[in-house]
């Protein structure tokens, strides 16, 4: 089955692969709507190595306003999951990456080209994110290609919500 369910059973899924000389990609975020830019990070992040982890925010921990996410963990999962080049999906109980990346070290942590300049998170995550991978030897990469963001285009396409309260 492709989610995994265990922090446990994803960390011995990596590090059976690992053992196996296979390069383990992780990705992690909302993934609310899913849109053809999901579909071009994802591809782009597959080269980069042999298995692809996409690690899912749970939802308590989306903070993108009212009626967010659109779709529940779930059927995120869900949807996923049902695209053939994610390898593995995982529901992250945390508020960052940082712990998983700690549990299964990929050996690539890759994000969107929305954080390269990490000073534009106002979370501050992505430093903590890119800290944690570098601890445990991995590099982060950026995708290339062209980005959409479920926010952007809930927002400005399928909204009740005025400009102002945009």
């Amino acid at each position: 089955m492709k989610i995994i369910k265990t922090l446990k059973s994803l960390k011995q899924f990596t590090t059976k692969k690992k053992n196996n000389n296979k390069k383990i990609i992780l990705c992690h975020g909302v993934f609310d709507i899913l849109h053809v830019g999901h579909i071009k990070y994802f591809n782009e992040a597959k080269t980069y190595g042999d298995l692809l982890i996409v690690s899912i925010t749970s939802d308590k921990y989306v903070n993108k306003g009212k009626g967010r996410p659109v779709f529940n963990e779930n059927y995120r999962l869900e949807v996923i999951a049902a695209l053939k080049i994610v390898d593995a999906v995982y529901l992250n109980n945390n508020p960052t990456a940082v712990e998983l990346i700690g549990s299964i070290k990929p050996d690539i942590y890759f994000k969107g080209p929305d954080y390269k300049n990490a000073k534009k998170d106002k979370t501050g995550n992505i430093i903590k994110e890119i800290n944690a991978t570098k601890k445990y030897g991995g590099k982060i990469n950026y995708s290339n290609d062209i980005t959409f963001s479920s926010s952007n285009l809930i927002n400005n396409h399928y909204s009740v919500l005025n400009q102002k309260q945009k």
